[in-house]
This record gives C-alpha cells, structure tokens and sequence, in this order.
C-alpha cells in the first residue's frame, strides 16, 4: 500500500478537532487508516492511508457520505458502524472487512469506530482506525489448512493416534480406539486405555509409562488390546513428549495394530517345534508364503492357493471361498466349484449347507476325509442330504477331501478346499502343515483384502489433491492425463494445474515432487498451493520460481527433489512465456504433426541456488502444447534422451483427427510412449491447445 504523503492536504472542517503539528505527523506517518466523521456520517478528516485502502483520493470524500465515494459493500459497513456509535455512543469493532487494492489483490482489515467527545462531553466526532490484518488472516488460514490435512493423513492411516496432558492423563477422545475397544468415551477418559491392556502385562505396562513420564523420555512398549468382541489383538505403541520452552506441554502417542505380524511370527515358531524333521514340507511351506507375500489382490493370493495345491499338496483340484458375515455365506472365488454343494465359481454356499467348506468353517477346524465313506459320515453328521451325497459319490471320481478355515485372530475368513483322485492319508505332519498354509493363506487374504481398500483410499487421496477440473477459457482449450504408477499402497509427488490469472491468462504447471508415499504427496500439496499464491500475485514465471525457491527452503528438506514447468499462455494469440526448474521440456505439436522440444534453460530443480530466467513460448493457433512429468518419457528401460527423442517420433505417426484434439492427443501420446514398458512411475501431461483462427474471430 503507498506511504505516498503528497496528497494535497485535507481540508479544515468545522469539526473542533486538534490541528497540532504532532497530530497532522501521526495521521500522515501512521501505518494505520484514520478517518473522522461528523454527527451526520460525513467524511470530516482521512489520511493517505485511508485515502489508498477505499482507492479514492481524500479531496473526494471530504464533505460527503460514505455511500456517495465508497464502494457499495464497504460504505454499507462504515455507514452502519458510524450510526450504531451515535446512537450507543460507544465504541464499535468490524472485525473482518475485505478490501481490494489498487494493485488487485485482496486485502484484509480490522476497522474501529470510537466516539469523540468535546470538553463538556458532547459527541463531536467519530473516529476510525484501521489495521490491515492480511498477514494474519492467511496465516489463519494457512494453519488450518495444515490441520486439515494432517487429519485427513492420519485418519487414512491405519495407527491409532491419542493425546494425554503433561502428567498422562487421557484429556482428549481417541474415536478410533473406541470403535476397537468397545468404550465409551467417560470410560476412556477415566484412564480407561490401561483397563483394556492384558491383566498380565497391565502392571508392567502401567510402570513403563510412569517411568516415561518421570524421564521425558520416548515411551515404546508393546502389549495386548481386548477388543470390541472380547478377543485380543497385539498392539506397538510409541509416544513422546512435547517441550515447550523447556516444559512438557502434552504426550503425542500412536498404537500400531501388530496382530498379523505377531501371528505370523508365533506360527513360524511353531512350525519350527513341530516340523524339524519335516523338511520338505517346511521347504514347501516356504515356497508358499514367499509366492503369498508376493501377492497384493485377492486374486493373485488365490491364484497362489491354487498353485500350492497343486504343486506342495498334489491336490487333482481346488477350491477357495470368502465369508460374507452378513449374508452368512461362503462366496466361491475360483472356478473348480464344490461340487458335494452343487456350487459354482461366483455363487454362494450358504453356511447352513453340509460341505466340506462350510464345516471347516463353522467348526473353525481342519476337516479331513482321507475317504467317500470318511467324508459322507462326517456331513450326513452335520445335517447332509444322504440322497444328494449318495449321488455326488458316484458321479465324482474324488475320493479324498480337505477343508481348512482361514482365520485371523480367531475370526473366519472364508475357507480352502482340496480334493484327490485317490484315497489319502492324513497323517499328524500332514495336518500340522495344512493348518500352517491356511494360517499364511488367511493372513495373505487379509493383507490383500486391506491393500485393495487401502490402495483405493490412497488413488483417491492423490487425485483429491488435484484439480477437480480445468477451467474453461475462450481461445484456449485445456486437457490433462494421470496415470498412476503405483502398485503399491503409496501416493505419489506427480501433479498438475492450470487457473485463469487476473489479466486472463491462463497458467498452466506440471510438477513431480520425487518418492512416494504421505511425505510425497504432502510437499506436492504444499508446492501447488504456494505455487497458486504466488502466481496470482505475481505471474511471471521467473518470479514464481523464485518465490518457490524461497518456499521450497522454509518448508521442504534438501534431499526432496523437486522440478517443474511452469508456462503462462495468453488465450487466442498463443502467446506467452515459460520457465523450467530441472523439470523435461515441453512438447510444441504443429497441425501438420511434427513435434519441436522447447529449448529454453531447463534450470535446476526447486531450492538449488540459482537466477531463474523465463523466456518467450509461443503456442500459435492450431499448435498445442504439452507438458508432462518424466513418468511419460523414462522408465527403467529407457534414458530420458531416448524418451525424449521417442515422444517426437510418436507425435509424427498421429492422424490428423488426434493432432487437432487435445485430448485425443495425449491418450496416443500416454498409450504409444508406454506401450511396451512396465509402468513403474506416475505421469502427468497436461495439453495447451491454442484453436485456429476463424472468420467469425
């Protein structure tokens, strides 16, 4: 805002106010508004900065009502606020007053309207005094933001976070912890997470986290959780202390469900007691859960069972199923079918039915029959159609049958069935190795289960970090592609964004923040939305990546590494200007097909020291544009050169028809350039199709 001071000078009104030289500095020196007003609401007294705030010069107030100079939202507020001060002769506050400057850019101020008394005590005078508190506000606005998103993070994670005051005590809720223990939230309160820990391992527990307290020290400890359905479940737990000006100001703590690892780890003990001599079949077993951690859907872990049938059990088939609690049915997966059940792949066998599968289910136990008569005793026992088993024994060439659950902690998964040609015997080991597989079987099905509806969750997180839309501008037409590369439960640092600008143009950024996880797509967040704020105040690409640099060291680590191009294009003409930062440059398609890679200074990545320049980048009518992260261009097989060289070729075999549409250009681009290639990072284009000109333009 201008501290320009040449203003003519205001006016003497004939409101009895001092006109002392110390009164005439403050209004004119003073980084506060100032304005005065008489008993009728008219503009007595501004100074310059009043004068700059409202945008009208004082000349043109003075003497007249706020609704005659003022524009209509800000007239009404001091108009409002001047006449509540006459009438209650009192002070009043306007806490938030948007204002827009001279320059554009909004501005936030906090306006008081004071009553000014003469000697005998008589209202002269209003007086108004305002702060510009824009700094503030944004960094309100800023913190919560950040708030809001540290608690989107953790609530997609699967830890348990709590909160105690400095001397332990529980103060805040913790619903996640609740929802497992079955808890009210008086009872958690009351020291209630102490109440649930294992009876045996309360006291030691309760101690460790004393002694914590007394030290200030990092509490890391484990034990077991009795849960909602009266079970127990392994839990991690860390916390540490918060120290504020050398005091513990709170206790920040996360549990980590450890079951499945615990489990895993008490059943590779066991096996190890009880198959020392058993070495193939350990050798098996071994085989089996390398092929089931490497299994991350429901299918591939189902494909594995099957495998092992065949290969560890020599099993003539297979066969497995999921419970669905709900429907109190086993929901067959594979398509080899039970055929003792008269079930096919994708139908369900209710858990009421007599088969092998639902009996391993509903007894949470092995089921073996080494024989037809073994298996028809067992499920006539269990309620089976003697007539409809009769049947199935004489048309089926099995003749022996396994069933195991899959369990984990105690809860039924669903089940495995294995069927053989031949008679079987089932001996001791053979039993022990079978309720091995089915425990690695269960736990695979479990993580797999939890990776499909983690990996959703996180493929939703990082497109809600991305724009919902493009906008739409005349002479200009905005397309874009993502493409995530991850097979595993991560978000990625790959984003995009285009917005109209002030002037109206249009700023259009592709940018990879390297890595992945949480960590990479919180700086990516960061990044775009700093890079939104500076490029709306100041919209050359060379001040945006300096202003970014600037960010980048206050906020971001060193070995984050982190590149983009940024370009700001003008609708209609095509015009406009571009700068790199250690980011591949862009592609310029010509309406004829041919491809031209923009030869500006790459630049370094964001936060290395270094002048950044911008240089001009025409996209003429009928050309387009693209800029995209190296996810498109390189890959494991194929150095950024060759890529780049590549994505040249790719665009000259394009049909005119996908050569005039942006869209349709990068869907060949993305299809053709990773044709061939296993995809093992994200990519990002974004297309700038600058249309010919018409004779109606």
């Amino acid at each position: 805002m201008s501290a320009e001071t040449s203003v003519p000078r205001p006016r003497e009104s004939d409101v009895d106010i001092s006109d002392s030289a110390l009164f005439k500095g403050m209004l004119s020196e003073a980084e506060f508004a100032f304005a005065f007003f008489d008993g009728d609401g008219r503009v007595q007294r501004v100074n310059d900065v009043f004068s700059d705030v409202v945008n009208v010069p004082a000349d043109r107030m003075l003497g007249r009502q706020p609704v005659e100079v003022l524009a209509a939202d800000l007239s009404q507020i001091i108009t409002h606020a001047v006449q509540a001060v006459i009438e209650s002769d009192a002070p009043v506050t306007e806490g938030r007053v948007r204002v827009r400057s001279s320059e554009g850019d909004t501005r936030h101020w906090s306006l008081s309207f004071s009553p000014v008394h003469d000697e005998a005590g008589e209202l002269r005078a209003i007086a108004l005094v305002g702060l510009d508190v824009t700094e503030s506000r944004q960094t309100e606005e800023a913190l919560r933001r950040s708030e809001e998103r540290y608690r989107s993070l953790v609530e997609a994670q699967s830890q348990l976070v709590w909160i105690t005051s400095p001397t332990g005590a529980v103060v805040e809720d913790a619903p996640q912890w609740r929802a497992i223990t079955g808890q009210g939230l008086e009872e958690y309160l009351a020291n209630g997470w102490l109440e649930v820990v294992h009876p045996e391992e309360r006291p030691q527990t309760e101690e460790a986290w004393r002694e914590a307290l007394r030290g200030r020290t990092m509490f890391e400890w484990n034990y077991r959780v009795r849960t909602r359905a009266s079970g127990y479940r392994h839990f991690e737990v860390r916390a540490v202390p918060i120290i504020r000006h050398g005091r513990v100001v709170e206790w920040v703590g996360a549990n980590t469900d450890v079951t499945p690892q615990r489990e895993a780890e008490e059943m590779r003990g066991r096996l190890t007691d009880q198959l020392g001599a058993a070495a193939l079949r350990t050798a098996r077993l071994q085989g089996a859960t390398a092929q089931l951690a490497e299994a991350l859907t429901v299918e591939q872990v189902v494909q594995v069972i099957i495998d092992v049938g065949r290969t560890a059990l020599a099993a003539d088939r297979s066969a497995v199923a999921l419970l669905d609690p709900d429907r109190a049915a086993l929901k067959l997966i594979n398509g080899e079918g039970v055929p003792e059940a008269s079930g096919v792949a994708g139908e369900e066998i209710p858990l009421s039915s007599s088969s092998v599968m639902t009996m391993a289910v509903n007894s949470r136990r092995p089921m073996f029959a080494e024989s037809p008569e073994s298996l028809k005793a067992q499920l006539l026992e269990a309620g089976g159609e003697e007539e409809i088993l009769a049947n199935y024994l004489i048309n089926s060439d099995e003749r022996a049958w396994v069933g195991l659950p899959l369990l984990a902690a105690g809860r039924a998964l669903g089940a495995l069935r294995f069927s053989f040609t031949r008679p079987q015997k089932i001996s001791q080991e053979d039993g022990v190795f079978l309720e091995a597989l089915a425990g690695q079987c269960a736990l695979a099905v479990e993580r797999a289960t939890l990776f499909e509806r983690e990996h959703r969750t996180a493929e939703t997180l990082q497109r809600s970090l991305l724009p919902d839309r493009l906008p739409v501008v005349k002479g200009l037409v905005l397309a874009q592609r993502f493409r995530s590369g991850s097979r595993h439960v991560q978000v990625g640092g790959d984003w995009y964004d285009a917005f109209v600008l002030q002037d109206g143009r249009v700023a259009a950024v592709v940018g990879d923040v390297m890595g992945k996880g949480v960590k990479a797509a919180a700086g990516m967040g960061r990044i775009r939305n700093a890079m939104r704020a500076l490029a709306l105040t100041n919209p050359p690409p060379a001040a945006v990546l300096t202003g970014l640099d600037r960010v980048f060291e206050a906020t971001e680590e060193e070995e984050q590494v982190t590149t983009l191009a940024y370009m700001v294009v003008e609708p209609v003409t095509g015009e406009g200007t571009l700068a790199l930062a250690g980011h591949p440059p862009p592609v310029l398609v010509s309406p004829q097909g041919t491809a031209i890679l923009c030869d500006g200074e790459p630049g370094t990545p964001l936060g290395w020291p270094t002048s950044r320049r911008q240089f001009r980048f025409v996209v003429p009518p009928g050309h387009t544009a693209v800029l995209y992260s190296d996810g498109l261009v390189e890959n494991r097989k194929r150095g950024l050169d060759a890529g780049l060289a590549e994505i040249c070729s790719v665009v000259t075999e394009a049909p005119p028809e996908v050569v005039s549409s942006p869209h349709m250009l990068l869907d060949f681009l993305v299809d053709r350039m990773l044709s061939g290639y296993e995809q093992d990072d994200d990519v990002t284009a974004l297309a700038i199709h600058v249309p010919p000109a018409t004779k109606s333009d």
